[in-house]
């Protein structure tokens, strides 16, 4: 097996929550009073363009609040959206280490939306881990799409081989272990470093 030389990281689900996941919009349908089968398949009609970037935070939530919420404030569920985050301290720690090193090519690798993705890079101070953000919202592939993972071996030039991939949904590491990657499914956020050690990385 070749010596890992780049990391690839999943954000929502392992090194912070899955911030618009099923049980964060059935908290937003009981927190404002929405339908929420209503919800789910509105949400399931435009969840591929708002992720791929296609789709602005505004006219998301116009589209899927609809006459639902002609009294509901958008400044107010706007809020809630963005209050969905919160990091996953341990795995943090880890990444922090690991790019202090300087051993290893670190990178996002995640499906989100563009102002869900700015907002937790900002907030969360990704920046200081990433030097890469291979977002969907910018690329326009999403996982497991084979070109979500094309596109980030390419731009780093690195074989698929020299890669390990971090996920906590098992299609996406099925989909990159397919490519030739090394992979990770990441079961606890907070067993990151121990899980991180018994792959080879240091």
């Amino acid at each position: 097996m070749a010596e890992i030389s780049a990391l690839f990281f999943d954000i929502g689900g392992v090194l912070l929550s899955n911030a618009w996941d099923r049980d964060r919009r059935l908290k937003a349908c009981q927190r404002f009073g929405l339908d929420p089968v209503r919800f789910e398949a509105r949400h399931a009609r435009l969840v591929d363009s708002f992720e791929r970037g296609h789709l602005s935070l505004e006219d998301y939530l116009r589209e899927v609040l609809d006459t639902d919420a002609s009294t509901l404030s958008q400044k107010d569920f706007r809020e809630f959206f963005f209050g969905q985050s919160a990091p996953h301290p341990s795995a943090l720690e880890s990444v922090r280490k690991l790019a202090r090193s300087g051993r290893y090519t670190m990178a996002a690798l995640s499906n989100e939306s563009k102002e869900l993705n700015e907002f937790r890079i900002e907030r969360f101070g990704l920046r200081e881990f990433f030097s890469l953000f291979f977002s969907s919202c910018y690329t326009g592939w999403r996982k497991p799409e084979p070109e979500a993972f094309r596109v980030a071996l390419g731009v780093t030039q690195r074989a698929p081989g020299e890669c390990l991939f971090l996920d906590d949904r098992p299609e996406n590491v099925t989909a990159a272990s397919r490519l030739g990657m090394q992979t990770l499914l990441v079961r606890n956020p907070e067993m990151l470093g121990e899980e991180l050690a018994t792959a080879g990385v240091v």
